[in-house]
C-alpha cells in the first residue's frame, strides 16, 4: 500500500492527550476519547463539524468508531476500526492518508482511550485461550517478552544491566516531561534489585499500568498550511504482520520493525542518519533494544552495547523516548498513539527542556501484540520536504 502513498501529501496538525493516570470511577474509556479528541481540534482550530474520518481502535469497546461517533454526534464520511493492537494508530495513519488522498474525507481523527488502571487490566484486556501455550500458564504479555529478552541475552550477550540502562533513560526522560506518571529518579541498581515479574524482567522492565488516551488530527499538505499550528507532514509509512501468539514468531531476535522500517525509509526518502529522535514502544525493556537494530539505527545484536552508559539517555549518541516512554511517562494498554504525540511534538519543537534540537525529522514505530504487529510512522517539518 506504501507505494500508492505520497510522501508529504498530509499533516498532523493537532495532538493531545487526555486526562492521564487514574480517572474517575465513572470515566469510560469514549469519555477519554472524546476528551482528547477535542483538545487535539482545539489545538488546531478545528471543530467536530471539520472532522469527516474517523479511526478509532481500542480493547474495551467493541465497535470503536460507531460509539466514538454516535458521543460526538458526528456521521463521518471514512471510518476505520483495524485493531492490531498498540501499533493500530499506525495503520490508522496509512488508511487516512489513503482516504485523504483519495478526497474521500478531509479532515480525519484518531483517538484512543483506556480506563485499564482503574478497571484492572486483565479486565481491558481478556485473553482467549490457546491449546499451545494457556496450558504453561504463561503470564502475558510479559512472559512473551521476556522470553525474546532471554533468547537476545543468549544469542548477542546482552545483559539485564543492559535492559536496566533503557528503564533508567526513560525515567530521565521523564523527570522533564511534566505530564509523566513517574515522578523519582531511578538507578541501574534499582532497576535490577526491583522485584522480579518475569526473568529476566523486573517490574522497572515492565510498562506503566495507566487510564488515559489520545487523539491527533490529519489534513491534507494544503489545508494544514491554512491552520494556526505548524504543519508535520507524513514522510513515509510502513506496516507489517508477523505472527499473533509467541509460539509462533519466526525469530525472537528479529520483530517485523525488519521490514516495517524499510518501507517507512524508503516512502520518506531518508536514512536513519536523518532521524533527529526516536518515538519507540517500550512495553518492555527489550523492545528499544530490537527496534534500534531492526530499524537499522546499530547492528543486529549491537542494541544492549548501543544503549550501555546512557546512550539513549539525555545528553546520549541517540534521542530515545523523550516523553520516559511507556515505562516512566505513560502507558494505557495501546501506547501507540501517544508514541506518535511525542513525535509529532518534538518536530514542532514543543518539548520545552527535553526538545531535541533541530528535529526536523522524527520516527514513531509502534509494536502490537506480542511482537506480533509493526509499524512505523516517519514525520517531518516543513524543511524535510
Amino acid at each position: 500500500m506504501t507505494d500508492m502513498l505520497k510522501r508529504g501529501s498530509i499533516a498532523v496538525v493537532g495532538a493531545a492527550e487526555s486526562d492521564l493516570g487514574q480517572v474517575a470511577p465513572h470515566t469510560s474509556p469514549v469519555d477519554l476519547m472524546a476528551q482528547a479528541t477535542l483538545r487535539a481540534l482545539d489545538d488546531c482550530g478545528l471543530t467536530l463539524k471539520d472532522v469527516d474520518g474517523l479511526y478509532v481502535a481500542a480493547t474495551q469497546v467493541r465497535m470503536g468508531p460507531m460509539s466514538l461517533a454516535e458521543y460526538l454526534g458526528i456521521k463521518p464520511k471514512v471510518f476505520d476500526g483495524t485493531q492490531i493492537g498498540g501499533s493500530s494508530f499506525m495503520t490508522h495513519v496509512a488508511h487516512a492518508q489513503m482516504a485523504i488522498q483519495l478526497g474521500l474525507c478531509e479532515v480525519a481523527v484518531i483517538a484512543y482511550g483506556s480506563t485499564q488502571r482503574s478497571v484492572s487490566r486483565a479486565a481491558a484486556s481478556p485473553r482467549e485461550f490457546n491449546p499451545y501455550e494457556s496450558p504453561y500458564r504463561p503470564i502475558l504479555p510479559i512472559s512473551a517478552y521476556a522470553m525474546a529478552a532471554a533468547r537476545h541475552m543468549h544469542q548477542y550477550g546482552t545483559t539485564r544491566e543492559h535492559l536496566a540502562e533503557v528503564a533508567v533513560a526513560a525515567r530521565k526522560w521523564a523527570l522533564m516531561n511534566p505530564k509523566a506518571w513517574e515522578k523519582e529518579p531511578l538507578t541501574i541498581e534499582q532497576a535490577l534489585n526491583a522485584r522480579m515479574v518475569s526473568y529476566p524482567f523486573t517490574v522497572r522492565d515492565c510498562c506503566l499500568v495507566v487510564d488515559g488516551g489520545g487523539a491527533i488530527v490529519l489534513t491534507s499538505a494544503a489545508k494544514a498550511k491554512t491552520l494556526k499550528k505548524k504543519p508535520v507532514y507524513v514522510l513515509g509509512v510502513g506496516e507489517t504482520l508477523s505472527h499473533a501468539n509467541i509460539s509462533s514468531m519466526p525469530d525472537f531476535t528479529v520483530t517485523g520493525a525488519a521490514i516495517s522500517g524499510p518501507q517507512a525509509f524508503k516512502m520518506a526518502g531518508v536514512t536513519p542518519k536523518d532521524v533527529k529522535m526516536l518515538s519507540l514502544y517500550d512495553a518492555f525493556t527489550i523492545t528499544p533494544i530490537l527496534f534500534l537494530e531492526d530499524l537499522g539505527f546499530v547492528p543486529k545484536g549491537e542494541g544492549g552495547r548501543f544503549v550501555a552508559n546512557g546512550g539513549i539517555a539525555p545528553g546520549g549518541k541517540l534521542a530515545v523516548n523523550t516523553s520516559g516512554g511507556g515505562l516512566s511517562y505513560c502507558h494505557p494498554g495501546m501506547y501507540g498513539l501517544l508514541v506518535m504525540i511525542e513525535a509529532i511534538r518534538q518536530v514542532r519543537g514543543e518539548c520545552g527542556e527535553r526538545q531535541v534540537k533541530g528535529c526536523d525529522v522524527a520516527l514513531a514505530h509502534g509494536n502490537g501484540g506480542v511482537m506480533s504487529s509493526q509499524c512505523t510512522v516517519i514525520f517531518g517539518s516543513e524543511n524535510s520536504l
